[in-house]
């Protein structure tokens, strides 16, 4: 007798363990609005801090508020992206996608790491190429006073949307808002780079100008960092890795204590944006009935999703015999775990 349920769970309110915030998690329309609500915040605060490092940059002879002013443009670029790839993550399933979009939010992490690596490789390059001018004889102008409060003004705004998008990211488990979040902190760290070279040049005089650049060249190293920590993770699931080996292990567990089940094989996992997919062979008894296998199985997505949170399963029940081939292979005993994971390396 084999059975196959493939059953996508976007969240189960009638759950009496699950709790409101764990529920809003699983609900796929509640977390693309909080996404896009993130979003457009982010996005109308980075238009306005670059008309205001521009026009501070002209009127105040600061070219390090003015040149971070241009590049805070390529930051409303950023927040299109992260946008237009949110508003398609959050369409869901249908007869072409039939595990939804998810991966739409992988890619913005992706490419906001991409994004992250030009910037830091600009920064260090012009960083390098200012400190070399310096070192030959060339004077830099000092800036204007409002170029260091509105460098201050721009530092606070960045941190504040940075932990604003961490906490969303957090609540909602986008990986698209984790990965934004962290573009504002580089932002963040790039002002405050900048505003360190500008008090440097309005305070310490002419020799102490060159702080400026040294202190662009320490940031973008910091940014390449960042941009590594947010790509590896989009890699790895855009090439559907398994899920971390504690995620594995909490499955395995919870397969193994649902009544009913003798033992499982050809546990499958990866990831789909927030959602989780699983894909695993059950074993149970040979007597009992389809509608019997389907209530273990029912448990056992129940169970899953209390877990890990929005899991899509697809669960392929088998009798057990405990005599034949595969069974042997495996040295499966009644009660026991018979697991066989992908070849593909574990999330670490």
């Amino acid at each position: 007798m084999d059975l196959i349920i493939f059953v996508a769970l976007k969240g189960l309110n009638h759950s009496p363990t699950m709790t409101n915030e764990q529920h809003n998690k699983n609900n796929p329309g509640w977390r693309n609005r909080e996404e896009k609500r993130c979003t457009l915040v982010g996005m109308t605060s980075d238009v306005c801090l670059s008309a205001l490092k521009i026009v501070t940059g002209v009127l105040g002879h600061s070219s390090a508020i003015l040149a971070d002013g241009i590049h805070s443009i390529s930051d409303t670029v950023t927040d299109a992206l992260v946008y237009a790839m949110v508003r398609l993550s959050g369409k869901g399933v249908d007869e072409r996608y039939r595990y939804g979009r998810g991966k739409y939010e992988t890619l913005a992490a992706f490419l906001i790491s991409i994004i992250l690596v030009v910037v830091a490789l600009g920064l260090m390059t012009e960083g390098v190429q200012d400190v070399w001018a310096a070192l030959q004889g060339e004077t830099l102008q000092r800036p204007h006073n409002i170029a260091l409060i509105v460098g201050l003004i721009a530092v606070m705004v960045k941190e504040g949307l940075y932990q604003y998008t961490r906490l969303k990211g957090k609540k909602t488990g986008s990986s698209a808002l984790k990965a934004y979040a962290w573009h504002h902190r580089a932002d963040a760290l790039s002002t405050a780079a900048t505003l360190l070279g500008v008090a440097g040049a309005m305070f310490l005089g002419e020799r102490w100008r060159v702080l400026d650049p040294i202190a662009a060249v320490a940031v973008s190293v910091l940014i390449l960092v960042l941009a590594y920590r947010l790509g590896r993770p989009a890699v790895e699931e855009l090439l559907e890795v398994s899920l971390s080996q504690d995620e594995q292990d909490k499955i395995s567990s919870i397969v193994t204590a649902t009544p009913g089940v003798k033992a499982f094989h050809n546990l499958r996992t990866r990831r789909n944006g927030s959602l989780r997919v699983v894909d695993i062979h059950v074993k149970v008894d040979g007597d009992l009935t389809v509608n019997r296998s389907h209530e273990i199985t029912r448990q056992i997505e129940r169970q899953l999703t209390e877990a890990l949170g929005e899991v899509m399963t697809n669960i392929h029940v088998e009798p057990y015999h405990g005599t034949n081939d595969c069974e042997k292979a495996h040295g499966v005993q009644p009660n026991s775990v018979e697991t066989q994971n992908l070849a593909s390396p574990t999330r670490e």
